[in-house]
């Protein structure tokens, strides 16, 4: 048996004490991965989410359950798509803050509507995101943020109708970016963070090249500090995504996706992509960040 000197016992239990009780009361609470795992879970069980599909209207019901509680806005518009007119719905829930400005944490949430009859759920693909947003939301209600108000969005249409193009793609993005551009909100944001397939086992985060410079440096800065910087940033790849609308109008944005799931990227737009493929350690990591992220957003 290994004794430990008692005198080392007694000055460890000491500064112990101590820790705890000068713990610092802005000490940041660690993401909760394994919630927005089960809220993916929950999100994905729903099936395939694809516009104007039976899932599509409960996903629609699920996000505003989830949200009953909290400041939400339906944004419903009507999208010429390639298959004709369709009603779409993007979701904003919006947490005020003490500061005069907006941080947007961002994801999609639909299906693929070509992928309609392959039963494709998109667990990493939508659900993932969706849930890392909710799981975020649980952290910022019911209390006045000291910074910038924190505005959660769900878009709709994100995925092409036919085949991706600049005219099939991004239909919720596209349309809101325009909103607020004419209603004066984009002035306003600070930050424009994307999520996007995020929650794959082998997390391998691309530094997105369109993204604004200085928030690609401030979540390098935020996985750095929490040990995290090898899932961020290896390699570099343009790719077009819900940012883009954005990033065209000026506003500071950044596309945080994972785009290499499974091997050679065989599970994206595939009925492999299930809830077994999606880890909730990735989802804790990606939180965290996006949580360090907004700190130091707002200590520019």
């Amino acid at each position: 048996m290994i004794r430990r000197p008692k005198g080392r016992m007694k000055s460890t239990f000491v500064l112990s004490l101590l820790a705890l009780f000068f713990q610092p009361a802005f000490a940041q609470a660690r993401f909760n991965g394994a919630k927005a795992y089960e809220y993916a879970k929950s999100f994905a069980a729903i099936g395939p989410r694809w516009p104007t599909g039976p899932g599509h209207v409960k996903a629609e019901a699920f996000i505003r359950s989830h949200f009953k509680q909290d400041q939400l806005e339906e944004d419903t518009f009507t999208a010429n798509t390639t298959i004709g007119p369709v009603a779409l719905h993007n979701f904003i829930v919006r947490f005020p803050g003490k500061k005069d400005g907006i941080i947007v944490l961002s994801t999609h949430y639909e299906t693929n509507y070509p992928l309609r009859d392959i039963n494709f759920v998109g667990a990493n693909d939508g659900a993932a995101t969706t849930g890392l947003l909710m799981a975020i939301a649980d952290q910022l209600r019911g209390k006045k943020l000291d910074g910038y108000s924190v505005w959660l969005v769900f878009f709709d249409g994100e995925e092409a109708f036919e085949h991706w193009s600049a005219s099939d793609s991004t239909y919720g993005s596209r349309h809101l970016a325009a909103k607020w551009g004419g209603d004066g909100t984009l002035g306003k944001i600070k930050a424009f963070i994307l999520a996007d397939m995020i929650g794959d086992k082998d997390l391998d985060i691309q530094r997105e090249t369109n993204s604004t410079g200085w928030l690609v440096d401030l979540v390098r800065q935020a996985a750095k500090k929490l040990g995290d910087e090898r899932y961020f940033f290896q390699t570099d790849e343009p790719v077009e995504d819900d940012h883009l609308p954005f990033v065209k109008r000026g506003v500071p944005s950044i596309d945080i996706i994972d785009l290499d799931y499974g091997p050679n990227n065989s599970y994206h737009h595939t009925a492999q992509d299930t809830m077994d493929k999606v880890s909730a350690r990735s989802l804790s990591i990606v939180g965290d960040v996006f949580l360090e992220t907004i700190r130091l957003i707002n200590q520019r």
